[in-house]
């Protein structure tokens, strides 16, 4: 199935210089935000307990966080979850906090407002709990890096390697800095998110350079740029039908998903969009100005002979 009817021949690589601003101004951004922001971390890292309450109905939020101020939480994180009616409170952890004493406080006090309020889940996690989680998917991030730059070296070659590793690096801090700058709570489903944008991001880089190495091999006369560029084309229908199809199951999500699946959805809209730039105006562009060449991708047996005979 193609969605264009003959092979495209846009210059993507003539603009790449371009698309490095783009990319580096990105990246900046990102890494300030989050040294300056920071991330709105979930109950999953920081601990604490999570409330949630269900109104006769629609809830003021509002009325809600005035409520729990009144009562001493001025730092209680409040938020519509799934429905109008329907709401949860994230109180951040304290010292020996006893998750039944602050639930039954905390209604008492939103019943106050509305007498039909009622608690339907309570729930704690400790402090520890949550630095072990953080360093935990810290560490799934670093090796995810380390068994990508592995995999493609083998499967391709070095240059190959570090333009993916680069490329995959560029989608989570992108993402990392979305989240800074919005406040959207970064729990375990956004990280879950972005271990499969890495995922996806690679597969889309290692479908390029697949056909890089078989264009380098079929298309002798050619430039390294105009390889690149024929790479990228030939597989562009390819890349736009399954991240159009998956950006529309995502957006779907993030539309009607509700509160849950909020942070989970635009990790992976954005991961999808960052992602597919990202094969073409990072991991293609940098394996270009690494000079890649046939030589590089032929085995060292046959480098000097079948270099050298080629016409």
């Amino acid at each position: 199935m193609e969605f264009f009817h003959k092979v495209t021949t846009f210059p993507f690589m003539h603009t790449r210089r371009v698309w490095y601003g783009v990319s580096t101004l990105a990246l900046i951004t990102s890494v300030v935000l989050l040294f300056w922001h920071g991330l709105n971390l979930g109950i999953d890292f920081t601990g604490g307990v999570v409330l949630e309450f269900s109104y006769p109905k629609a809830a003021n939020i509002e009325n809600t966080r005035e409520a729990l101020s009144k009562e001493g939480y001025q730092e209680a994180h409040v938020q519509h979850f799934g429905d109008e009616r329907s709401i949860m409170v994230r109180l951040l952890p304290h010292d020996n906090q006893d998750v039944n004493a602050v639930s039954a406080h905390v209604t008492e006090a939103l019943k106050k407002y509305d007498p039909g309020v009622e608690l339907r889940r309570a729930e704690v996690v400790g402090p520890q709990v949550g630095g072990e989680l953080t360093n935990q998917g810290g560490l799934a991030v670093m090796f995810t890096f380390i068994l990508i730059g592995i995999y493609t070296w083998f499967r391709f070659q070095w240059k190959m390697g570090v333009s993916a590793v680069v490329a995959t690096l560029h989608d989570p801090l992108i993402i990392l800095g979305f989240f800074a700058v919005t406040g959207i709570t970064f729990d375990l489903s956004v990280l879950a998110a972005i271990l499969a944008v890495i995922g996806y991001s690679l597969n889309d880089t290692v479908v390029v350079f697949d056909r890089v190495r078989e264009n380098f091999h079929s298309m002798r006369k050619a430039t390294p740029e105009q390889i690149m560029d024929a790479s990228i084309n030939q597989t562009l229908s390819r890349t736009i039908i399954t991240s159009g199809a998956t950006l529309l199951v995502v957006v779907v999500l993030l539309i009607e998903g509700g509160e849950t699946l909020r942070g989970f959805s635009w990790a992976l809209t954005i991961g999808i969009l960052v992602g597919t730039y990202s094969s073409i105006y990072v991991a293609g562009a940098l394996a270009l100005d690494m000079k890649l060449s046939a030589r590089d991708l032929m085995p060292p047996q046959e480098k000097a002979s079948e270099v050298d005979a080629m016409p």
